[in-house]
């Protein structure tokens, strides 16, 4: 009886987070499958509540690590577009993981009035097949990193 109520809730926490009008990144996305996946397989494993919340939270935090990681290799590209990309050409890439297509084309770098290097750049996106394309401006932080602003 305990492993159909642990399997509707978790068929209930990843349809329920499927069905929000909200986009999840992919560390929530992460985050919410490896709670599930980690609650079932505490409880499978320990076959208590406590092992099952040992599980869920061990199985959040490492789908959110993973799904952080997907994420960081676009603003890695993201950051090496406004380091080292050509003003007025543009730097591309396609994400190996989700197959998400980038197109930036970054602007000669500015000095803004706080005394912060800043660079604008047309981005084009091409996600889930849906193209879009934004303005971006990018200044330096204190550690050299280009940040959106």
């Amino acid at each position: 009886m305990k492993y159909i109520a642990l399997l509707c809730t978790a068929a209930a926490v990843i349809s329920l987070s499927s069905c929000t009008n909200t986009t999840l990144s992919k560390s929530q996305q992460g985050a919410v499958g490896g709670a599930a996946g980690g609650a079932l397989i505490g409880q499978a494993i320990g076959r208590s509540t406590e092992a099952t919340l040992i599980g869920a939270f061990v199985g959040t935090t490492l789908g959110y690590i993973v799904g952080n990681e997907m994420e960081k290799y676009d603003r890695q590209r993201l950051n090496d577009a406004y380091e080292r990309g050509p003003s007025g050409q543009q730097y591309s890439w396609v994400n190996p993981d989700t197959n998400n297509q980038y197109q930036v084309t970054p602007q000669p770098a500015y000095t803004a009035a706080d005394n912060t290097i800043c660079r604008k750049a047309e981005m084009t996106s091409v996600i889930d097949g849906q193209p879009q394309t934004i303005n971006t401006t990018a200044c330096r932080n204190a550690q050299g990193q280009w940040v959106l602003q």
